[in-house]
Parts: C-alpha cells; structure tokens; sequence
C-alpha cells in the first residue's frame, strides 16, 4: 500500500508532463506501429528475476494480451489513423495466430485502419494475420508463399535394429500414436486419418482467410495457394497483396490514400516528382503520415494511469505449459511440472483475493501420475470457484486429462486436443550391450525384481501386466473425462481412442464447450461469477514459496539426436527420461509448418 502511495504521488508530480508525452504520442493521421519478430504467445509472461545460475537469453515474446490493450487504447483515441503491422518473422502455434487475428479484427471493427507490411514476403502464417488488414503491403523481391500444410514423419526402427536396441511401445487407443516412429517404418492408417484431418482444417481456415481479408471467393483462394509461390510483382498482380514497397516509402505511401484500391500499375510505394512549375526538375515533398512505435504510445499511456491503493479481487490464471512431469530436472523446453501446478492452484483455492480460475493449458500431455495429481487439485478448485479451461495450441492427452475437471472448456478452432489414450514404452539394450562386449549378470531376490531393467526384453507375463495396467489407466481416463463433461462412460470411449481432434471438431463432439481464445475464456468466467466480475482483471498465479531445481544432468541423447534431425524422437526421449517409467498421456505434435514437421 505504501509503495503503491509514493508511486501514484511521483506520478502526479509528473501529470503535466506525461499528459504532454501522451499527447505527442500519436498525432493526428499519424499510425502506430507494432513489429512482430519471433515468438508470439497468449500472455504476457512475469518478469523473471535474475538469479546467479539462470539469466534469460531471449527478449520477452509478444503478447495478444498486450495486443488487445493496444486495441481498445486506439480504439478510444481518435488520434492515431490506425495500426501499421510490421512482421519479419512469426513463430507461434495455430491458437494463438487466431486470437492474434481476431485481435486485429476487433482493431478494425473499432474503426481504425489496419495496414500489414511483410518486409520479408510472406508464409502461410504472415498471411493468415495479414488478412485481418485493410490492405498488405511486401517488400520487394520477396516470395508471397502461401504454401499449405504438410506433415513429415520419420520412422527409427531400422535404425535402433542396427544400433542394437529393441523398442517395447504399449499403447492404449487406435488412434494412440506417440509409439509407432519407433516400432514402424510408415504412417500408421489412424495417424495417417487424424493428421490430414487436422491438415484440412488448417487448409480451411487458411483459405477461408485469404478469401475473407483479400474480397475473393474460396476457388480464388484455393488456386492461390496451389500455385505457390508467387514474387512479390506477381502476387501483387494476382490481388494476393495490394503493393510492394520499401521501408522508407511507408510513411509516403500510407499517406497519399492509395491503399488497397486505385493501385497504379507502377510499383506503390514509387516517390511521385513535382509537376512542372514547381522549379526545374525539383521533386515534390510527398506527404508522410507518422509513424509511432506501439512501446512508445503504450508507455505514454500507462505513465498516466495510477495503481490501485488497495488489493484487488483478481481473476486467477495458472499456467499448463509443455510436457507435464512430476518433477522438471533438467534444463529445456518449457515443462509443467507438478510441483509447481499443485502449488499454484492451492494457492489460487486459498487466496480469498482470487475469484476465479482461468486453467491456460498448451500442453501435449506427460506423465500420467502428475496428470492425474494436477487433476485433483483442479477438481478441489472447482469445488469452491468457477474454473475454465482455456486451450491454447495443443491440450492433448494429459493436456486434456487436466482440462476435464474444468466447469467449462473453450478452445480456438485449430486447437489440436482430445487424444484420450495411454502410451508407454520402454528400450532393451541387450543387443547394443552385446555387440560392445558388454555382459550383463543378474543376481536378484523376486521373479520380477528386474522388471525395469533396460538389459533385457519383457516375458510374456511381464507384458500382461503392463497391458494390465495399461487397461486400468485407460479406464480411468475414460471415467475423468466422462465425470467432466457430464456424459456415460459409453458416449465417451468412442470419441477417445487417442484420437485427436480440431479444437472445431472436439466442439462439435462435446469434448469442448465453446470457441475462442483468452478473451472468451475470460467473457466465461466473469459471466460465471456475476456482474461485477466485469471490471476485475487477470493476473498469473505462480506460487511464491516454488523454488525450481537446478539441472541435475545435461541431456546428451535427445541432443545428438536432434543433431541428426531426428527431434521428434529427441522430444519423446527428453519426456522419458524425465517421467523416469511412469505411464505416459502424450500426443507429441509438432506444429504444422509449410513444408516441414513430424508427426508423432
């Protein structure tokens, strides 16, 4: 309360001169500008801080969160012309491209202009956020490459055959595939099925994009994107985009009103020079409409706004991101670890402060213990306050196990969820031991007391008790998600089968209440809660006392694998090694790029 005091007193000892940085922070026909270069995801992360073994290496990824506060700042200044979208690279999951787009497109509807540069080109990615604006403008010679989708797999069993290690994958659903890269040398039918299943429906609202954002019908779009790629001329010729332009011609360019119709056959962003009688052969000063930096006119805004003196109900939000494990123990990707969900949503229960509880949940699952540890602190959550599940990119497996005890699940249209299944497996080295003159001698007290060991293959004994076990996870999945969404064990078991699902066809089987992204997850929630949840805000709930552990050990094995371009195996090794022979509720997918990925 007192830091929040001498703040808000320093900041009105500077009222008169932050009123005038925000008044010059956007002036009159001038457009603010937003540069997208790297990661985007759906919150802001908390500031981390530094600490002797760990400092961050990377520059904090944009937000869409931080997008919709821009919105509704241009939205109520009249100002700003609009937003420029400036994009050189864009790296973010299907989910959170949608909510970016429909961010931009509530811009619009607010009755700002929104123009797309692409100094780069453009993918099927820049594309799909590009038809959100009122016009797009490439770089020139560049390549517009609205390629599609496609999915690779690559398959090691003859590999680990000649290395000398025998796979043993035990899986629980047709359609449970996290295995097969490992015991195959093909796409499996059901993964073949799934996979271009997901591939149309990411086709579909590409094309359905490009024909909405460009005024052309579905055919027009289609043909497009088999004809790919297109120079930047070209594209322009075809309608794909308005006008190719360098850099520094923008600010003449947005200025004249030349966009998107009435584009001379010329090159747009041409400087036109002087009519004759303004001076021999001077050139004529185009008009140019400011550009402001989207940093800079939302720091001019917050240096007006004072913080709140007294606590504030809030809206909680706990993170499920990256493969869940129950302990995270060596440095990496991103992980969920049990530990810390646990905590934070205990913390969330207690906290009287916390109103309700947004689950935010991109994660294709991990290990089954934690799965199902992290689902009973959800289900003590939802006994006292509203919770909903927000999916982002993927929420499958263990994702969606987690996700089950939700009051009500909302996902995007091209969130890659469901997967209702159970996977384990296990490598038998004796092979590879053998043929480095390895021998391996066993004393044991117990017929099955090596049942773990990694020397050896299972019996068939041994094998009927982890199909056993298996069969009763399996069960139990099936029970949480039945328990969760409210329906008999009977209509769930066919809609499982690890299959996964589009965000679309999951809601159009029951496995997902509504569409949408954070914003609509938010909408939920305050309608759960009552009226006067409209003005409480979100936060992140990290619980304080969680201290990570230090990395342990280095990963060498998923590295070298990595190394020989062979990262999907690496993810699975990576997750083994860290669920240490628990049950597995995985569906490891990359994400599907243009021309490249590995289907798992």
């Amino acid at each position: 309360m007192i830091a929040a005091l001498l703040i808000n007193l320093f900041r009105l000892l500077l009222l008169p001169l932050s009123a005038l940085r925000w008044a010059f922070a956007a002036p009159r026909g001038g457009y603010v500008v937003l540069d997208i270069d790297g990661r985007v995801v759906d919150l802001q992360p908390p500031r981390v801080r530094l600490s002797l073994w760990w400092r961050p290496r990377t520059r904090a990824p944009l937000s869409v969160e931080r997008v919709r506060e821009l919105g509704k700042h241009l939205r109520k200044d009249a100002r700003p012309a609009g937003l420029l979208l400036r994009m050189r690279s864009v790296h973010a999951g299907p989910a959170v491209i949608a909510s970016l787009r429909d961010a931009l497109l509530e811009i619009r509807a607010g009755g700002k202009d929104v123009v797309a540069y692409l100094p780069m080109g453009a993918d099927n990615t820049m594309l799909l956020l590009a038809s959100a604006a009122r016009a797009v403008i490439v770089g020139p010679e560049t390549l517009v490459s609205p390629l599609g989708f496609a999915v690779e797999g690559r398959y090691v069993r003859r590999a680990l055959s000649q290395a000398g290690v025998e796979p043993e994958v035990f899986a629980k659903g047709m359609y449970k595939n996290a295995g097969e890269v490992l015991v195959r040398d093909d796409m499996s039918a059901p993964q073949r099925e799934q996979v271009g299943a997901l591939l149309d429906a990411r086709l579909g609202e590409l094309t359905a994009a490009l024909a909405q954002g460009r005024r052309v019908d579905r055919e027009t779009a289609a043909r497009w994107i088999d004809e790919a790629p297109h120079g930047a001329e070209q594209a322009v010729e075809r309608g794909i985009v308005d006008a190719v332009a360098y850099e520094d011609e923008l600010e003449h360019l947005l200025a004249t009103g030349a966009l998107p119709g009435g584009i001379p056959p010329r090159r747009a962003g041409a400087i036109a020079v002087a009519p004759a009688g303004e001076g021999a052969g001077a050139a004529a000063r185009p008009s140019r409409a400011r550009l402001v930096a989207a940093s800079r006119y939302l720091a001019a805004r917050r240096a007006l706004e004072l913080r709140p003196m007294l606590p504030r109900p809030i809206l909680g939000v706990v993170e499920v991101h990256g493969a869940i494990v129950s302990r995270a123990r060596f440095r990496g990707a991103s992980l969920a670890s049990e530990e810390r969900l646990v905590a934070s949503l205990r913390a969330a229960r207690q906290n009287p402060r916390i109103r309700g509880v947004i689950l935010h949940i991109d994660s294709p699952g991990g290990s089954a213990l934690a799965s199902d540890r992290i689902h009973h602190e959800v289900t003590r959550l939802a006994e006292v306050k509203p919770v909903v599940a927000c999916l982002s990119n993927v929420a499958a497996s263990g994702g969606y196990y987690v996700a089950a005890a939700a009051h009500a699940i909302v996902a995007q249209p091209q969130t890659i969820t469901g997967s209702i299944g159970v996977v384990s497996a296990r490598f038998a080295l004796g092979p590879l031991l053998d043929r480095l003159g390895v021998s391996t001698d066993v004393v044991k007290r117990g017929a099955r007391a090596d049942l773990f060991s990694s020397s050896r293959k299972l019996d068939e004994g041994e094998r009927a008790v982890m199909e056993r076990e298996l069969d009763a996870f399996y069960a139990t999945f099936l029970r949480v998600v039945a328990s969760g969404r409210r329906r008999p064990v009977a209509e769930i078991e066919p809609l499982a089968q690890g299959r996964v699902y589009s965000g679309a066809d999951a809601q159009a089987r029951g496995l997902v209440d509504m569409l949408g992204g954070f914003e609509r997850a938010l909408h939920e929630l305050r309608q759960m809660i009552g009226p006067k949840a409209a003005a409480i805000e979100p936060a992140i709930v990290r619980a304080s006392r969680y201290i990570p552990p230090p990395p342990l050990l280095p990963a060498p094995v998923p590295t070298l694998l990595e190394l020989v371009g062979l990262r999907g195996v690496a993810d699975q090794v990576a997750l083994a090694m860290h669920c240490e022979g628990e049950r597995v509720l995985a569906y490891c997918a990359e994400a599907l790029e243009q021309g490249d990925g590995c289907a798992r």
